[in-house]
């Protein structure tokens, strides 16, 4: 039975503890304050990164990984685990190239060595924990000794189940960045209207609805929730906040109200996608228990 490695770009999310539990491999990607750079998760925390965040007067800049970094890692793997399947989940082609960078690299590798290799490249269609949920549950059926391909087909099929919203406290992030229009964050900004967003089946981020105040978004979110999942209660649920705990505790409590949850994950949205999203955002992702 051959090993399967799994690699996922730092903007999954994933907790740390589970990083270590399951072996996934994170390969960092970057945020720059001017001329100060980090790697992700491992030069910056994440409530670094908001600090920052806040006392900046421009917003920060991101960078994906190069073809050639992901060729390094995956080359690494190939020789030190001879005969290992990689397969390697990404953010959303529909917010950033990253996902198009480890298919070059793949190609890249295959021609370094001329032979085809078993690397799967997936497009998560999401973002933060959105993807990291998916990252866990292929490194939970590596562990259990799954093929490859069929690793790969549940992970794409997980991904069909999910459903998430999320709510941010001013779209100047999103609109700063060029992930919302300029006129949906004027709209945003006006008599307290919170929009409620999520990520299309191309994984691009739309407004779902909109309600006044925070308390409505949150309300709102839920019904949606409801809707999503009809008479299925039993769940799995991540919520995953910008130095917004309370928002968190808050947000499960009230879906333990009309859910039955089984997994529950509270992680940090890091500082790449956080740069995008900015303080105060709760990004929650539901999928079938």
């Amino acid at each position: 039975m051959s090993q399967v490695v799994i690699v996922a770009d730092s903007t999954a999310d994933v907790p740390q503890a589970m990083l270590s539990e399951y072996g996934i491999h994170i390969v960092p990607m970057r945020v720059a304050f001017g001329e100060e750079s980090f790697l992700e998760g491992i030069e910056i925390t994440a409530e670094d990164f908001y600090d920052k965040l806040t006392k900046s007067r421009d917003l920060p800049t991101t960078s994906q990984t190069s073809p050639s970094q992901y060729v390094e890692v995956y080359r690494k793997f190939l020789l030190d685990t001879p005969g290992a399947s990689i397969i390697s989940i990404h953010l959303s082609s529909g917010m950033s190239g990253t996902y198009q960078a480890a298919l070059l690299a793949k190609d890249m590798l295959e021609e370094e060595l001329g032979e085809e290799l078993d690397i799967t490249v997936i497009d998560s269609l999401c973002a933060t924990y959105g993807f990291g949920l998916q990252v866990v549950h292929a490194a939970r059926l590596a562990k259990q000794g799954l093929a490859a391909k069929d690793i790969a087909a549940q992970v794409i099929d997980l991904g069909k189940q999910r459903r998430l919203y999320f709510l941010v406290d001013t779209l100047e992030y999103l609109q700063k960045g060029g992930r919302i229009g300029k006129a949906a964050a004027i709209v945003g900004t006006l008599l307290n209207i919170k929009p409620i967003l999520s990520v299309d089946g191309e994984g691009v981020i739309y407004a779902v609805d909109k309600a006044r105040g925070r308390k409505r978004a949150v309300a709102r979110a839920i019904e949606l929730f409801i809707k999503d999942f009809g008479d299925h209660k039993d769940l799995n649920v991540a919520v995953c906040d910008a130095v917004n705990p309370e928002g968190t505790e808050e947000f499960l409590a009230l879906m333990a109200e009309h859910f039955t949850l089984h997994e529950v994950v509270r992680t940090s949205i890091g500082a790449v996608v956080g740069t995008h999203v900015g303080p105060g955002t709760l990004a929650v992702f539901v999928w079938p228990a």
